[in-house]
């Protein structure tokens, strides 16, 4: 169905346009009965939405895809990746469409897409569809890192379908109305380049290239190799954002090249989860059997990750192979040290460290915190908001950190630093489970109020004390899914 809906709701198709071959025009599927479970007021606000609008019954089918703006082609993308370490040539959307990308605030492009909408041609034998827990889960998680500063794709709304999807057992289906930069990822590049060596044309896997470029880095539009300054913009981005991740403890769990974008952009919030004991080790992924993308094997999954990327871009890097390859390697090589220094910054910041503390020094501080922490499992959240408290006499770390506190005393940390850089406020898997549980049976509250704490998770507040604390010993071993 197509309708001229709110004269603010303007999609532009220029991904199809500009690269055909990567997008099969399709429509979701109809649903009985649309309901709205929530709408990101916020981001509604930001993207210049009509609110009232998105709440109509032409609001609500524009955010499930049944309403199409005219204009718009919804279109399914194509891409590949390698999952968990094993290359597919061919995924896509097997249960997304992109709408269309629309212009907000700063002239700034990003995408509205749908999860859940239905099959596509890549749908490989899945439903398409989606359940009301995984897609609250993308929009309680993605919202709780927005809120932190990490970048992220961001969630419009989740809409019931009125309709009942077989997973172990009936649940209420949903879709997920989703706001990105772009999903422009290294899988988009690993098609891109494979469609080039089955052809020897490589005009696709350029104006991939150049579309990436114009979308997220047009700085590297005037570097003298700007497909080489495209790799280094992403790498320099991936690694700030893994940092970011590891700061907060945060577990994306599916780090497989087809979730990694070239914006540096959080996607795909699936068998994610926030690390609670601290422990490098920690995998909630039911499917991550050997523990390929545990916490502390995030930093080198991405640049594993960086390498398939890079060798999607070596026929534009230079005609010679050798050379292509030097110089790819030697700008993948920036990853390591562009990770440790946002890290170590991101450290110090949590430590309240000064600037007249050397390298060193703070290295050595954070390294043997990190041993004590595992050592002595340590809820990693509650730890750090706590260490700032126990200088102004409101709280007490537990035993067994006495001589490191001592050391980190005596080097005057900023507390108040400390407040505006560990957050009070996580989504605690305990609690995000309590949330969903109860929105699949139709009680929203409990979503309502953990979103009140996650969106100014930095700000503590009394009446929010359950909301700060560790899981139960009885929560037991935590395990996520794919929602598929």
């Amino acid at each position: 169905m197509s309708v001229a809906p709110d004269p603010t709701v303007i999609l532009d198709n220029r991904f199809a346009r500009a690269l055909p071959e990567m997008a099969v025009a399709w429509q979701a599927e109809a649903a009985p009965a649309l309901r709205l479970l929530v709408l990101n007021e916020p981001l509604a606000d930001e993207l210049g939405l009509d609110k009232s609008w998105l709440r109509s019954p032409d609001g609500l089918g524009l955010m499930s895809g049944t309403v199409v703006p005219d204009g718009a082609t919804p279109v399914a993308q194509a891409y590949a990746g390698h999952q968990f370490g094993g290359y597919v040539p061919r995924l896509g959307d097997g249960r997304a469409l992109l709408l269309g990308e629309f212009v907000g605030p700063g002239d700034r492009p990003r995408d509205l897409h749908l999860k859940g909408s239905g099959r596509t041609p890549f749908a490989r034998g899945g439903d398409g569809l989606a359940v009301v827990g995984p897609m609250l889960r993308e929009y309680i998680v993605s919202e709780a890192m927005h809120a932190m500063g990490i970048p992220t794709t961001r969630a419009l709304a989740v809409v019931a379908t009125g309709r009942d999807v077989r997973r172990e057992t009936l649940l209420p289906g949903a879709v997920l109305a989703r706001v990105a930069g772009s999903h422009l990822r290294v899988g988009s590049f690993q098609y891109a380049v494979a469609q080039a060596q089955a052809t020897g044309d490589i005009g696709l896997l350029r104006r991939l290239a150049d579309h990436a470029i114009a979308r997220h880095h047009p700085g590297a539009a005037d570097a003298p190799n700007p497909y080489l300054a495209l790799y280094e913009s992403v790498i320099t981005a991936q690694a700030s954002l893994v940092a970011q991740w590891m700061l907060v403890g945060f577990v994306h769990g599916v780090m497989n090249t087809d979730n990694m974008t070239i914006s540096g952009e959080t996607i795909d919030y699936g068998p994610c989860a926030f690390m609670e004991t601290f422990d490098p080790a920690t995998v909630f992924s039911s499917i991550d059997h050997g523990g390929r993308y545990a916490y502390g094997n995030q930093p080198t999954v991405a640049a594993w990750n960086l390498a398939r990327f890079a060798e999607t871009l070596l026929p534009l890097l230079a005609d010679d192979g050798e050379q292509a390859v030097e110089l790819a390697t030697r700008a993948l090589h920036g990853f390591g040290p562009q990770f440790d220094a946002a890290w170590s910054a991101g450290m110090r910041a949590k430590l309240g460290l000064s600037a007249d503390v050397d390298d060193e020094a703070a290295r050595t501080l954070i390294d043997d915190l990190l041993a004590l922490l595992q050592q002595n499992r340590t809820d990693y959240t509650s730890f750090f908001r706590d260490l700032g408290s126990t200088v102004r006499g409101e709280s007490k770390i537990a035993a067994g950190f006495d001589g490191w506190l001592a050391r980190w005393r005596a080097l005057d940390p900023d507390t108040a630093a400390m407040d505006r850089a560990n957050p009070v406020y996580i989504p605690r898997n305990h609690l995000v489970e309590e949330a969903l549980d109860a929105a699949t049976h139709g009680d929203l509250e409990p979503v309502e109020h953990l979103m009140d704490a996650l969106t100014a998770p930095y700000d503590e507040r009394p009446e929010l004390e359950r909301y700060a604390a560790p899981a139960p010993a009885d929560f037991g071993a935590y395990r996520t899914f794919c929602g598929t």
